[in-house]
């Protein structure tokens, strides 16, 4: 049984998603909270599995009582918005750099056409998100300087293509805010991602990078030191060299985008000649096409353990033999630089 704790100042929503959380036998609301302040205490007092967030709250809003129960005792937790807003969307991803698993739409009411379809993401989501370890927020640490071969700093390299799942926000945020202005690559980033989140993303990035961000357009040239998002819902694959396709093709094992479809495709067209990076995120996704790039000689890293929110793809790719490092997230760009032979900032 799933002990769940809804945090929601609405009390109309509150008795929403009690309603469909507990139409799942094998999850059980053990509490609400109408306010931030209210969800940490019921947080410490009842020790809950899994809490749904609230953006908007009374007296403490979603980001910091993330940050405090994150601080206190890590639990994981679900966002459950009501809007793309741009400024709830920045609360949002701000919740999951603190700690936040997901996010989800809340439910409509139950004449809504979409109830149906949006009481099941979030059921599915709770369900998932309930099994995570949830590890206390990454350590500033002084980690040594990855080792590069020379062979491997003088390649000539193309493109940069990474992968992640969850816990991706907070790591690509990670990775992405440490690429100089002036990076000599295109970027390509899968991240899976609940419908219509994908946007605010892309904007909740770009507030802490120094490159543009963008989502991707069919038939895009890619451009040195931009960095390209799959869209909702959508494949992502480079067609022929800097040449971006998109696709709605059916979903690789259950997801679309697909890391495997983005890799396999770089794998492809550029050989040895592009970078592949797996980070944190559920699953298999990424593994298969991250070795496609290591078996054509492209440099491989995927993120490791310890700073993996979950550790899923990266071990999958691990297990593969497709990862030529294995690295904390915070290690991966200056890692990407070196095999570029720039300098690390």
């Amino acid at each position: 049984m799933i002990r769940v704790l809804i945090v929601e100042d609405s009390p109309t929503a509150r008795m929403l998603l009690r309603a469909v959380l507990e139409s799942d036998p094998g999850i059980q609301v053990v509490g609400t909270a109408a306010n931030g302040e209210e969800g940490l205490r019921q947080t410490l007092a009842l020790k809950p599995d899994l809490i749904t967030m609230d953006i908007n709250l009374p007296t403490m809003d979603g980001f910091e009582v993330t940050r405090r129960i994150m601080e206190q005792r890590p639990t994981p937790v679900v966002i459950v918005s009501s809007s793309v807003e741009h400024q709830e969307m920045m609360v949002t991803f701000n919740a999951m750099q603190a700690g936040a698993l997901d996010v989800v739409m809340k439910p409509p009411g139950a004449s809504h056409p979409r109830f149906a379809q949006l009481s099941e993401q979030l059921i599915t989501t709770v369900k998932l998100m309930a099994e995570v370890k949830v590890i206390r927020r990454y350590r500033s640490v002084m980690i040594p300087r990855p080792a590069v071969s020379p062979a491997s700093a003088a390649r000539q390299l193309a493109l940069l293509a990474v992968g992640a799942s969850t816990g991706g926000p907070a790591a690509l945020n990670t990775l992405l805010k440490a690429l100089p202005s002036d990076f000599p690559l295109p970027v390509l980033i899968v991240q899976h991602m609940t419908v219509g989140f994908t946007a605010g993303l892309v904007s909740w990035l770009q507030g802490a990078c120094l490159l543009p961000i963008k989502m991707a357009e069919e038939g895009e040239a890619v451009r040195s030191g931009t960095v390209y998002f799959a869209p909702d819902d959508t494949h992502i694959q480079i067609l022929t060299r800097n040449v971006i396709g998109l696709s709605k093709a059916p979903p690789i094992h259950h997801v679309r985008p697909s890391a495997n479809v983005l890799f396999e495709s770089v794998a492809r067209v550029y050989g040895g000649e592009a970078i592949g990076v797996l980070l944190t995120g559920m699953g298999e996704d990424g593994a298969l096409g991250l070795k496609a790039m290591h078996d054509r000689g492209s440099p491989t890293i995927a993120q490791d353990e310890a700073t993996s929110a979950v550790y899923g793809m990266p071990k999958a790719a691990v297990d593969l033999g497709s990862a030529d490092q294995v690295l904390p997230i915070n290690q991966i760009a200056g890692a990407v630089l070196m095999l570029l032979n720039r300098p690390i900032r």
